[in-house]
């Protein structure tokens, strides 16, 4: 199937997705600050920069998206029709680059954890992520 834009706009369009403060990203953040948890946000200074940062309980929270790092039988996790050599190696990268994000996290002493964009939804899955935080800061202390 070819696209229904032509490729300056789908360049456009990509180019146009922003990696920080986005849609999911928003709905973890104002969860977890309603629950009475504070945060830092995308520090640099810890591998794969986590979306949310609790120093104190040295935890990092990844806000995956769907599409781009490839959750595992989700609906969101389409392959586009055209360049798929491309697109394969791409995500292939961002797949490798996570896992040794979370890698180097876990050998630093943090605690990573990742929510991904589709679970955003869920309060349920809001909630667990919550008690993940929480069970593990009680552990970290």
């Amino acid at each position: 199937m070819t696209d229904v834009v032509n490729r300056e706009t789908r360049s456009r369009m990509m180019a146009g997705i922003r990696g920080k403060n986005t849609r999911p990203e928003m709905r973890v953040r104002r969860y977890l600050h309603a629950t009475g948890l504070r945060f830092r946000l995308h520090d640099r200074t810890l591998p794969g920069s986590p979306d949310l940062v609790f120093p104190a309980h040295r935890i990092a929270v990844f806000v995956h998206g769907c599409f781009w790092h490839r959750h595992p039988f989700c609906k969101y996790a389409t392959m586009p029709a055209e360049r798929r050599e491309f697109w394969l190696e791409k995500f292939g990268k961002n797949i490798v680059r996570d896992q040794r994000n979370l890698l180097a996290l876990g050998q630093a002493g943090w605690t990573p954890l990742v929510i991904w964009e589709c679970e955003t939804r869920s309060e349920d899955r809001l909630d667990e992520l919550y008690w993940q935080i929480r069970s593990e800061s009680i552990t970290n202390r």
